[in-house]
């Protein structure tokens, strides 16, 4: 991410490097182009930091629409006030926070701005919600459709509903059909071999849903699926049932998300729900508004997000998370970072190469090709070792024997290491 928004910065819009060490567009991987907004600001603060103070302070302020929303169905700014305040103590929210940074999770408060613009009939700054978040990723289209088919059904709009919901449903089919393709040399989303088990593509989803429906069904809903859909839904109290049209714009995520054969897909600990968020927290309000007696509404839906938070949120456990403080470990990886030259070519574990992207190449540890430079962290895993840590330990165990690499820098488990003699 940071890589993308310093080659904007530099003059070329969303230049990375991906795996193979090639110079590709990020718009080959995810349709985010909403990266390239941050280049300016990189003028003014070119850090890693940058990212996740945007990110953190943009979630934030989807408590506005919220209460904004609740507001308005439920007559109180008492009751309106305790749904603003459930939603940013939602763990999924709080995790998506905390989730290293991704610009999917800007779509969050994008769509909750959206809606309330929609519900509101104010469609100019509707579209303009709306776009920006469809400009996060490739699917969140999907879900301002879904506030489509809501529109045209609860405000009987049906022209501009369905409007709505057919330009959703036309660009995340150009986005995922068309402009990854084209960025990724002809190449469907290597994202489909997550969904080998379910047909591998969008149309193969289709026909495994006509021929073996129950497929499908199983894999959506096995221990797995459960497991996520709980703790999605219980710290809302329930509530988003009493609205299931609302719900609809949650469907496409979330059968994204189940299907997958990625575990973090099914996990609320990733940024993969920051396009269901938005639709859960619409539909409780809209339920609340049901049941007729806000005050009570608002008790349940507080004391839900409490106790949810308590059980699955970051907070309890706030002296574990590692970014929850400056600990020694993390000023090993700024001094680290700070002993790469800038420029060079760098191979760096993720979190040290949050600090090192601001250069033409930098590629991802254990790929070290042309690099020059590595830095990596054998305390902290981050992105590939995470998964597979046994290639990274495996490389840097080679590399500290390997006579064309020095060790200039070791704290703490943070290494940095330079190449002395060619390859």
């Amino acid at each position: 991410m940071v890589h993308g928004v310093w080659s904007t910065a530099d003059g070329h819009p969303l230049r990375i490097t991906d795996l193979k060490g090639d110079q590709i567009s990020r718009l080959a991987a995810h349709v985010d182009p909403i990266l390239a907004v941050f280049a300016p600001l990189w003028w003014i603060w070119p850090s890693a930091g940058l990212l996740l103070v945007v990110q953190a302070a943009a979630i934030a302020l989807g408590a506005l629409p919220v209460f904004w929303l609740a507001r308005k169905h439920l007559r109180s700014d008492t009751v309106a006030l305790g749904f603003a305040v459930a939603y940013l103590l939602l763990p999924a929210l709080q995790w998506l926070t905390l989730n290293e940074f991704h610009p999917v999770a800007l779509a969050t408060p994008l769509l909750l701005f959206a809606f309330w613009f929609l519900d509101e009939q104010r469609l100019a700054p509707f579209a303009l919600c709306a776009v920006a978040a469809c400009a996060c990723k490739e699917e969140i289209p999907l879900v301002v459709a879904g506030f489509g088919i809501w529109y045209a059904l609860s405000h009987r709009r049906y022209a501009a509903g369905a409007g709505i919901a057919a330009l959703g449903l036309t660009w995340a089919g150009l986005a995922i059909g068309v402009i990854i393709p084209h960025f990724n040399n002809g190449a469907s989303s290597s994202f489909y071999s997550r969904y080998s088990e379910v047909g591998g593509s969008p149309g193969g989803v289709l026909r495994t849903a006509a021929t073996h429906p129950w497929t499908l069904v199983a894999k959506a809903f096995g221990h797995r699926g459960i497991h996520y859909l709980i703790e999605l839904a219980l710290p809302l109290a329930g509530l988003w049932a009493l609205a299931p049209l609302a719900l609809l714009a949650a469907l496409p995520d979330l059968a994204i998300n189940l299907l997958s054969a990625t575990p973090t897909q099914t996990s609320i600990h990733f940024h993969y729900v920051a396009g269901i968020v938005p639709a859960l927290v619409v539909a409780t309000v809209l339920g609340a508004k049901r049941l007729r007696r806000p005050a009570l509404a608002a008790v349940l839906v507080v004391g839900a997000a409490l106790v949810g938070n308590y059980r699955l949120g970051p907070m309890p456990g706030w002296s574990e998370l590692p970014d929850a403080h400056v600990s020694a470990h993390d000023d090993a990886v700024l001094r680290a970072a700070k002993v790469v030259p800038g420029g060079v070519v760098v191979s760096a574990s993720n979190v040290l190469g949050a600090h090192l992207s601001a250069r033409g190449r930098v590629l991802s540890f254990p790929y070290v090709q042309d690099a020059t430079w590595v830095a990596a962290d054998e305390i902290v895993p981050s992105w590939a070792d995470r998964f597979a840590p046994v290639p990274a330990a495996t490389a840097l165990a080679r590399m500290r024997r390997d006579p064309a690499w020095k060790l200039v820098f070791e704290e703490d488990g943070v290494l940095v290491f330079h190449r002395v003699l060619p390859p």
